[in-house]
This record gives C-alpha cells, sequence and structure tokens, in this order.
C-alpha cells in the first residue's frame, strides 16, 4: 500500500498500526481459534516463536474495525452478547456474538437478554472480504478454515461455556451453552454488500477442528507442521503473516521466496512434473470453457440454475478523426505529415499538448460472457 502526506504530516496509519499492535489479540500468546487458518503459523504459535515480521495490514485493521463497528451496533440495537470469551487449555478466541434462545436468555438478567431470542442458540462469525473476493463467497460460502474457526468458538461454549473473567461473571455462570446454530456474515469492505450463511452446528466438524489442534500440538517443532499455502507473492495469507521469514527462509537477492524450497535436482524434477500435471488440467479445463462459450452464445441473460448468465462489452470503439486533426494541425500551425500517419499525428498532437479528436468507428469490443452465482 502507497501511503502521500504532506511534509510533516504523520500518516494516519502509523496511529493505527501502533493502536493495532497493542490490542490484546495482537498480544496474545496462547493459540487462537482464528489462527487455524494454517497448520505451519498455528504451529509457531503454538511453540511460541517469536514473531520474524512486522505484519502492517491496512485492509486487516479496517476489517478490524468494522467488527467493532457492527458488533456495538448489534449489542445496542439487538441486545445480542458481543465479543464474548471462551477458553480451555487448548485454544481460546472471542466470539463476535451469540444470540441465545428464550430458554437460556431466561436464566440471565433481563440486561443480557436479546430483544429477539433465536430459535436456537446461535454463534455467529463476521467476516470482511473485498470485491475481488466477492463472487466466491456467495458461489461457495465460508471456506474450510472459517468453518472450522467458528465451530472452534460453538464447541467452546457447548464444552467449557464462558470465560470466567471480569465482565463475564454472570453469563459465564450458565455453563456450557447448548449452540445449535452456526451463522456466518460476510460484508464487502467495498461496497457495504451483506451475505448471511447459517447452518446446523456439526459435531463431526467440531471434532475435526479439535484433531487439527491435536495434530498441531503433537508437533515437537513448527518445521514438522503443514504449510497450507503457497508463500509470499501469492497468497495475502503468507504476505502477511507474523512468520513467514521463519517459514520460508531469505531467498537469494532477487529471488522469490519459494525458492527456498529447492535443494537438490530431485526437488526440481518433482517440481516440474507438478508444473506439468497442473498444465494438463488447465488445458483440459480451458478446452471446456470455450465449448461451453460457444454452446450459450445464443441464450439470452438469465438465471439457469444456480448461476446467472450475463453477456457484456460489445460497446462502440473509437478512433482519431483524420478530417477533424488535419484542420487542428492547420489552427495550431503544425506541419501535417506528408503522408497521412495516424499514430504520428496523434503523437505530434500530444506532444504539443492538443486533444486528439475521436469520431464512432464500425468496430466493437468483443463480446464477454460473465457467470455470477445466484442469489435470492
Amino acid at each position: 500500500m502507497s501511503v502521500t502526506t504532506f511534509a510533516g504530516v504523520p500518516s494516519i496509519w502509523t496511529a493505527a498500526d501502533a493502536a493495532d499492535a497493542r490490542r490484546p489479540r495482537s498480544q496474545q500468546t496462547q493459540l487462537g481459534a482464528s489462527d487455524t487458518v494454517c497448520e505451519r503459523r498455528a504451529a509457531y504459535k503454538h511453540h511460541g516463536h517469536p514473531p520474524t515480521d512486522h505484519v502492517h495490514s491496512p485492509a486487516a485493521i479496517l476489517g478490524t474495525y468494522t467488527h467493532t463497528g457492527l458488533t456495538t451496533a448489534a449489542k445496542q440495537e439487538f441486545n445480542w452478547l458481543v465479543e464474548r470469551k471462551v477458553a480451555d487449555a487448548q485454544v481460546r478466541g472471542s466470539i463476535d456474538i451469540v444470540q441465545l434462545d428464550a430458554p437460556t436468555a431466561r436464566r440471565l438478567p433481563s440486561r443480557l437478554r436479546p430483544l429477539i431470542p433465536a430459535e436456537a442458540v446461535t454463534v455467529e462469525d463476521i467476516k470482511t472480504k473485498s470485491t475481488w473476493l466477492w463472487d466466491n463467497v456467495l458461489r461457495y460460502g465460508a471456506t474450510d478454515a472459517e468453518l472450522r474457526q467458528v465451530h472452534l468458538y460453538a464447541d467452546l461454549l457447548r464444552t467449557a461455556g464462558f470465560e470466567d473473567r471480569k465482565g463475564q461473571q454472570v453469563i459465564a455462570r450458565l455453563g456450557p451453552v447448548p449452540v445449535e446454530r452456526i451463522r456466518l456474515r460476510f460484508i464487502n469492505r467495498d461496497s457495504g454488500a451483506e451475505y448471511v450463511q447459517e447452518i446446523d452446528y456439526d459435531p463431526a466438524r467440531a471434532e475435526e477442528a479439535r484433531w487439527w489442534l491435536d495434530r498441531v500440538a503433537e508437533t515437537s517443532s513448527p518445521e514438522e507442521a503443514r504449510r497450507d499455502f503457497n508463500g509470499p507473492g501469492l497468497d495475502a495469507i503468507c504476505d502477511y503473516c507474523p512468520f513467514a521469514t521463519a517459514c520460508w527462509g531469505v531467498p537469494a537477492p532477487g529471488r522469490p521466496a519459494q525458492t527456498t524450497l529447492i535443494r537438490n535436482d530431485a526437488d526440481i524434477e518433482k517440481a516440474l512434473a507438478d508444473y506439468v500435471t497442473a498444465h494438463q488440467q488447465w488445458v483440459a479445463a480451458d478446452r471446456t470453457k470455450k465449448l461451453v462459450r460457444k454452446m450459450v452464445d445464443a441464450s439470452p441473460e438469465a438465471r439457469y440454475g444456480p448461476n446467472v448468465l450475463k453477456w457484456g462489452g460489445e460497446n462502440p470503439v473509437e478512433e482519431p478523426d483524420l478530417e477533424k486533426m488535419i484542420e487542428l494541425f492547420d489552427d495550431a500551425g503544425l506541419v501535417v505529415p506528408l503522408k497521412d500517419d495516424l499514430d504520428q499525428m496523434v503523437k505530434l498532437l500530444k506532444d504539443a499538448g492538443l486533444p486528439v479528436p475521436m469520431r464512432p468507428s464500425r468496430r466493437k469490443t468483443a463480446r464477454t460472457i460473465r457467470i455470477v452465482p445466484y442469489r435470492e
């Protein structure tokens, strides 16, 4: 991210970065449910490895501000329980929202009861996404890592209840809370669009999440844990990982971090075989896309099952207007090239700081296809 400021005026991100580093979540040393996105990264946290990289992510900070604003509003308007802590000996977490059902709410003072109880106790996690990831959200919903995280929250609440700490003593007396529903609320950081995915609590997925934590705990060093992403420059998770250097090492100057994975000719042989296999799969997928594109060429825009077909392109293309350019040359006292050379004439006009007159041509841009997920 580029930062432009006036001389002597500090960047506001300097303050935001410092404040973010002081947050309890940033200083937490115990493994958190939100750390379970990558096995190797979780292992570094589990083994107490010191961070090797300073992470400055304005997008993540904005996500934190969005979380705070939305959960505060949910507390004020719905009286939901927000930003509540859960923990056991293995993992801890901060749940964005808990919407209690009526039977559970009646066990609390009225000031802690939701204005509208849920049909079943529901744990909600809020995720902010950029526009370029939004289609994936609508089409595929939560990722495995996101489902693992929220099921850990729910499992902690079902087994240990709310953590007994300052500000939570009353709700901690509830003991284990029978969570039955999971809600993931996705917010588009650019447009504010909202998408809610609600599912039943899945004991099997919660057990898998615990097994994932057990596997991390069984490692004798972080390097025994699997890398779940492809590294800096390829995955944003790695670009903003506080353990990126520890994980990938320091490559030779000018070389990408992934070069550290090559230690001998056998590594090169395997990498090339992977490349060939991936290319074959890409060729097959590309052939399928080209076939489908021609098959639906005459199909109108509409919803077809879970997908919506849209057409774009076919926009008029402008071109330099030769007659008006010659007039402009005469008016400006410029020498017209001996032979009509549009490119040369355009360059001369631009060099003279004059606008290039344009006119519609008979050409149009290519017709483009767009397939987006249907959303009610």
